[in-house]
């Protein structure tokens, strides 16, 4: 009896202490995330260096680290820190009144009445869509002259931040694999499921981070691509906002490229809209289609339809990382369903099998 008291107090206080240190953590949710996603998707790299170099983990970790900067952590800082300029210059020439969105969707309304009458049918007020995506258009340049102010005023978290993300991501390289084996023997949820589960979890993240991003950043840079050649302002910012749009399957890009299509035929350069739509469907749409299910749902043997509503919920629940923390959540879903499927299902299915055998009757004379 002592001796169960003692192991319930144990747990109990095992369960406390975890739940502390989960929220001790908590404000780094960021760069340890990340920091783990970074050690999972370079982790191919890391063990051809192994291979390569011999067994040498401080090495190889380093320069595992090294390329993951040069080809990611870099070329993203650099990104961001442009969208942020173009959009500090937006909303300048917003407030300076040389752009007018307000006028822009005025005249799209002068050219297309029928979208007006259309609207109408469903009781949809023109005026209020009118003032909801202006709004929406001056916020967002807003938020981002807000970042960028935020950006300066906390330079010092956010290069904290970034230390704390390489920092731990060296580790986890070097020493990830250890780590993991580690976590197998601490679960008790046996050593199959455990290592079925952690398979699971550095599939979906790689197959997320590497398959959004990357469709991300095609996306982004043929519809800025576009936007240059025809000839249309801030052609580095909406590729940039078509590349972060882009997380969302389904619609992604078309969210850009589409009213920006509209407003050329409206103000009557009929050969850009047309050629600016024919673009969009066949080069930008075909990329999102054709690669997404072959980068991310295939890898994650996700449904397309699941990939997209864990997208959205992700986003939702957890902001930016949600791309990649929803479809996760998705998938760990459908692996521990799968294994119980399979363990307890087909054993329940075995009983009831064992109890529906005929069985010799007493008063058979057989």
């Amino acid at each position: 009896m002592y001796a169960k008291l003692e192991t319930r107090t144990f747990l109990a206080m095992l369960v406390g202490v975890s739940l502390a240190f989960v929220l001790l953590m908590k404000p780094f949710f960021g760069p340890i995330f990340w920091a783990v996603a970074i050690a999972l998707i370079f982790h191919p790299v890391q063990q051809l260096l192994v291979r390569k170099l011999g067994d040498r983990p401080n090495v190889n970790a380093l320069i595992t680290l090294v390329i993951c900067m040069v080809i990611v952590v870099i070329p993203v800082l650099v990104l961001v820190t442009s969208l942020i300029a173009e959009g500090v210059g937006l909303y300048q020439r917003i407030q300076a009144g040389e752009i007018r969105p307000g006028e822009y969707i005025d005249q799209v309304n002068q050219s297309f009445p029928a979208i007006q009458s259309f609207l109408a049918q469903f009781d949809i007020n023109f005026a209020e869509i009118r003032d909801r995506v202006v709004s929406i258009f001056v916020g967002g340049s807003q938020f981002l002259a807000k970042q960028a102010l935020g950006v300066g005023q906390n330079t010092f978290q956010f290069f904290l931040g970034l230390a704390l993300m390489v920092y731990l991501a060296f580790f986890l390289l070097r020493d990830g694999t250890k780590l993991v084996e580690l976590l197998i023997r601490a679960l008790p949820l046996g050593d199959e499921r455990e290592r079925l589960l952690f398979a699971k979890f550095a599939e979906v993240t790689r197959a997320t981070v590497k398959g959004n991003l990357l469709i991300a950043i095609i996306q982004g840079a043929l519809g800025g691509l576009i936007f240059w050649i025809l000839g249309i302002n801030g052609a580095l910012l909406w590729g940039v906002v078509m590349a972060i749009v882009s997380l969302l399957p389904a619609v992604g890009a078309a969210l850009v490229w589409v009213p920006a299509a509209i407003y050329l035929a409206a103000v009557g350069d009929v050969i850009e809209a047309v050629v600016l739509t024919i673009f969009g469907v066949v080069v930008i749409g075909l990329a999102d289609n054709l690669l997404r299910p072959l980068l991310v749902g295939r890898d994650t043997k996700l449904p397309d339809y699941i990939v997209l509503l864990s997208t959205l919920g992700g986003i939702v629940m957890f902001g930016v990382n949600g791309f990649v923390m929803g479809p996760l959540v998705a998938a760990l879903f459908m692996a521990f369903w799968g294994i119980f499927i399979r363990e307890f299902g087909e054993e329940s299915h075995r009983e009831g099998r064992g109890r529906a055998l005929p069985t010799h009757d007493e008063d058979d004379p057989r």
